[in-house]
């Protein structure tokens, strides 16, 4: 959450210029449950917390949805709240909520941490394991857990929560400093950054972004990758760049396409709209930094239209 951006957008998260992402840390591969954040909630750094002894982390509360649903990024849920763990990440509080998913079929059987421990057994060891250790592959040494790294009960958890709704609340009505959060808003009445959904809608639209096409492009470039479309080249340039070279046979690509998405059906010539959106923008692909990859063969890609389509 680009907590800087005006309407605090979903981002890749940067850090000292390079992209951050998750490491696969054994034996856990990624993040271990549906890991997002509650609304309306913000852990300020100018609050030393009683429990922790530490400032806050500077955002919004974390989340450790448990159910058996992968939630899609951006996804909004309603949640049961379950307990909480406090970590102390590089010395700021960074509270982390456990919660289920109301929707989850096994939501009814789930009320407190204890039902957690009995129904899930080993469930919050491994994620105390994973938060301790998560960033050690960065170089960075292990996090630290108050109370012993014991969870707290939902009671407690939520305590926390509606004070780091408090802590939100001041932020919106310019009753503390953000440090340069955006607190744009168009619902939040009485906040002195609230706006209309005209300049909301602006800008979105000031954006000329395809969330879908772009998540379906970055996975068709890194499944051609894996299927040996990519061959790397060294110009004289500082960095190294990837050239796209098309296979003899063009039934090698559209079936490294066709993982993208699923099943066609051949009998009907029904194609899904996530694969005609590959297909049919070829141009799209010009956008891409030339260091990162280039197409030099566009008439390639038009003859797996016409084949297909």
């Amino acid at each position: 959450i680009a907590t800087k951006d005006p309407l605090n957008p979903i981002k890749q998260d940067v850090k000292k210029g390079k992209l951050r992402y998750v490491a696969n840390l054994f034996p856990y591969k990624g993040y271990i449950w549906n890991y997002g954040a509650i609304p309306q909630t913000w852990e300020d750094p100018r609050h030393n917390d009683e429990h922790t002894g530490c400032c806050g982390d500077n955002d919004p509360i974390d989340v450790c949805e448990i159910g058996s649903k992968v939630c899609a990024r951006g996804e909004i849920i309603r949640v049961k709240v379950l307990g909480i763990l406090a970590m102390i990440d590089e010395g700021e509080t960074d509270w982390k909520v456990i919660a289920i998913n109301v929707d989850d079929p096994d939501a009814a059987n789930y009320n407190d941490i204890n039902d957690v421990k009995r129904l899930k057994p080993g469930y919050l060891e491994a994620t105390v394991d994973w938060f301790r250790r998560y960033k050690v592959p960065d170089g960075k040494p292990e996090n630290q857990f108050a109370f012993n790294a014991e969870f707290k009960d939902k009671d407690f958890a939520i305590d926390i929560i509606k004070s780091t709704h408090d802590y939100w609340r001041a932020l919106v009505t310019k009753k503390t400093d953000g440090k340069g959060i955006s607190c744009m808003n168009t619902t939040v009445f009485g906040s002195p950054f609230q706006c209309d959904t005209d300049a909301a809608k602006a800008i979105v639209d000031a954006h000329d972004h395809d969330p879908l096409f772009s998540e379906l492009l970055v996975d068709a470039l890194w499944r051609l990758e894996q299927a040996g479309l990519f061959v790397p080249i060294w110009p004289q340039a500082a960095s190294p760049r990837k050239q796209f070279f098309p296979p003899l046979d063009v039934r090698i690509l559209c079936k490294v396409l066709l993982w993208i998405s699923g099943s066609i059906t051949r009998k009907t010539k029904e194609i899904s709209l996530e694969y005609k959106l590959i297909l049919l923008h070829p141009f799209r692909l010009k956008a891409l930094d030339a260091k990162v990859v280039t197409f030099p063969s566009f008439k390639f890609i038009e003859l797996i239209n016409q084949i297909l389509l």
